[in-house]
């Protein structure tokens, strides 16, 4: 099953990036999107994506209809592996601030939320194996 929530996660990832391409609308001459609702779209299922790969190593939910502050996340990422505390700390504010509650237009800001997200969902891999 935890495998198959990396799987999941890669999708929403995945997911992102089409609805990005497909539904941003890029202006190529200044690299920034034009459909800021797509952009936070995109932002908050890179989040969910981030978020199911950090629940398949750490068990800090007890439920998944509650909501668990990002600290609860670092503390318990934070004993296991200091740098992934590091980029998921990051991660939340570019992925989850700033592309999907702010809805940044900037590509390369949002590009390098994908970039973050597939780090983070790799490192969690490698904790699972």
């Amino acid at each position: 099953m935890k495998i198959d929530s990396i799987e999941k996660a890669r999708y929403y990832v995945g997911k992102a990036e089409m609805i990005l391409k497909e539904r941003g609308l890029l202006d190529e001459e200044v690299q920034l999107y034009e459909n800021k609702k797509a952009v936070r779209k995109a932002g908050r299922m890179l989040w969910y994506g981030v978020l199911l790969a950090l629940d398949a190593v750490f068990d800090v939910r007890t439920d998944r209809r509650t909501k668990v502050k990002i600290d609860v996340y670092l503390d318990a990422i934070s004993e296991r592996d200091e740098a992934l505390a590091k980029v998921v700390d990051c991660g939340c504010d570019i992925i989850w601030v700033y592309i999907a509650y702010d809805g940044i237009q900037s590509k390369p800001l949002c590009d390098e939320g994908i970039r973050m997200a597939n780090e983070i969902i790799d490192r969690c891999e490698k904790m699972l194996q």
